[in-house]
């Protein structure tokens, strides 16, 4: 996102990565061990400060925290974070499929019997 965005429309970005480890941490009520630990199964790539330092966005701390509730039910992370990367890849296979069911459906000029 450019400097020049107003502050307003990047606190309003689920993408800007607007929290550093500590905070987000302490946002989902875990440890920064646990943030490392979804980040190296690939569940989250944080953004890096000029600095070097890791920075969460809104969306990456709601994934974070499905990963966080399937770990506090006993789920190993890395179990974990396969399940809400699945689960996202699934919602996303069937949002895909409705989209095409409706255009097939608009061409052909038949109701799709999934529409209400």
């Amino acid at each position: 996102m450019e400097a020049d965005t107003p502050l307003s429309d990047r606190l309003d970005d689920d993408d800007y990565p607007a929290y550093t480890m500590g905070r987000a941490a302490e946002m989902l009520g875990t440890t920064p061990g646990f943030l490392r630990a979804i980040g190296e199964a690939r569940l989250i790539t944080p953004l890096r400060s000029e600095g070097g330092h890791r920075r969460y966005s809104r969306y990456q701390l709601r994934v974070a925290a499905r990963a966080r509730e399937l770990v506090d039910r006993g789920t190993p992370i890395e179990a974990a974070c396969r399940i809400v990367i699945l689960e996202d890849q699934l919602e996303e296979a069937q949002r895909i499929n409705a989209e095409y069911r409706r255009a097939a459906s608009d061409a052909s000029g038949v109701a799709d019997p999934g529409r209400s």
